[in-house]
């Protein structure tokens, strides 16, 4: 490398940190540009799945992961109305072994705090927003609302679904509302476990709607996904505020054990939000402007990877720009090649997942259930949501597949 690179990166999440914290490992000077007034992340829990697991290790952040991460048993398929087990895979003593990590549960909070532990205060600016980028002919440039603009060798958009880097890139395009609406909730544990939660990721699966629910914060607390489908539109927000009392009749009729989760749900901490969907793109990048995580490729939530997709896309984006020196383009080139192909099929095999979930005919459900029983009869280790691909993929080794990749990759 000729002269050390100079990396500006348009949002501060998941995403943003653990690009930050790869390219600090590799000597790469990163800069991050952050909305909020201060690092921390909203919502609740998130899976972090061997395959992010395998990335956080390598960014020197397992052991926190470990200290404030929960470990299930195992991916329990419920059904909504009785609560006989569809599927059972066991994952804390499988996963290690099969796929080279653990399955972890943590609350988003404390993965981000983890990932971004240690990167240097004096390269973050906070409370300032991203109106625009321009492009140089060998750097770009970021500009903010308060005048300011910075200028380095790669601008990364990190800024979420709403991404104000890819639209300027790219063009604005809006996101189609799919149809569902979803809750996040959490629910405190005094004396864990819950009688009525047990310590394994569940897959409650009803007619034209879902609902998870698992341990986070080593016990402490339980974490609730819920989606339902809805014909009225719901705002394309984290932060919408919604109700114990809307969350409960959305579920009546659902079996008790649902039912007395969602009663003891904490007030402050309900939120819902409309699921909007993307197709994935062609390109990320474009001169030195490229993009990360849900701004390259909004994912709905069904196969739980939008908080490890960002992660991979983070390490292997610093990998290939240490892997090429100063050659920016042959490293954009690499990222793309690398990690299109899969974030799509994970965007695209995540619709399917919210389908096999919904089915609303009893003879569509009866007919997925005994599959799911004899996917289990001849694997029982298999991943009852049919993710072992997804697990199995190792970003710490990309380097090894840079020679070979080409970014006209098929998606």
């Amino acid at each position: 490398m000729e002269r050390a690179l100079k990396v500006g990166i348009v949002g501060a999440g998941i995403g943003g940190v653990a690009l930050a914290r790869a390219l600090q490992q590799r000597g790469i000077e990163a800069h991050l540009f952050e909305r909020a007034s201060g690092f921390g992340e909203i919502g609740a829990g998130v899976q972090i799945t061997p395959n992010a697991a395998k990335v956080i290790e390598a960014l020197g952040a397992g052991e926190g992961l470990r200290q404030v991460g929960f470990l299930p048993q195992a991916m329990v398929g419920r059904n909504w109305s009785d609560a006989r087990e569809l599927f059972r895979t066991p994952l804390r003593e499988v996963c290690p072994r099969a796929f080279g990590a653990d399955f972890w549960h943590v609350h988003r909070a404390d993965v981000h705090a983890i990932l971004s532990e240690g990167l240097p205060l004096d390269r973050v600016r906070f409370n300032v927003v991203c109106t625009g980028v321009t492009h140089g002919k060998n750097t770009a440039v970021a500009h903010f609302n308060d005048g300011t603009r910075f200028e380095a060798d790669l601008i990364v958009g990190a800024d979420g679904i709403h991404s104000v880097v890819r639209d300027e890139t790219w063009g604005r395009s809006d996101a189609q509302f799919t149809g569902h609406m979803c809750w996040r909730a959490l629910v405190p544990v005094e004396h864990h476990p819950l009688p009525f939660v047990s310590p394994d990721a569940s897959f409650w699966m009803g007619p034209k709607a879902h609902l998870v629910t698992y341990y986070v914060k080593g016990g402490a607390a339980v974490n609730i996904v819920a989606v339902n489908e809805s014909a009225d539109w719901v705002a394309e927000s984290w932060t919408e505020p919604s109700t114990r009392e809307e969350l409960v009749d959305a579920y009546a009729g659902w079996h008790e054990n649902v039912i007395r989760l969602l009663e003891r749900t904490d007030k402050q901490q309900i939120f819902k939000w409309g699921l909007f969907d993307r197709d994935p793109m062609e390109r990320w990048s474009k001169g030195r402007v490229t993009l990360l995580g849900d701004a390259a490729h909004p994912m709905l939530p069904f196969l739980s990877q939008g908080a490890a997709m960002a992660i991979e896309d983070g390490y292997v984006l610093a990998a290939a720009l240490a892997h090429h020196g100063g050659d920016v383009e042959a490293a954009l080139d690499a990222y793309e090649a690398e990690r299109r192909p899969r974030t799509a099929r994970v965007q695209l095999e995540a619709r399917e997942r919210g389908k096999t979930y919904h089915l609303a005919s009893p003879e569509e459900q009866k007919k997925r259930d005994l599959e799911f029983q004899r996917a289990q009869a001849r694997n029982p280790n298999a991943v009852g949501i049919k993710a072992e691909w997804v697990y199995e993929y190792d970003a710490t080794r990309c380097v090894e597949r840079f020679g070979s990749a080409t970014v006209g990759a098929p998606v």
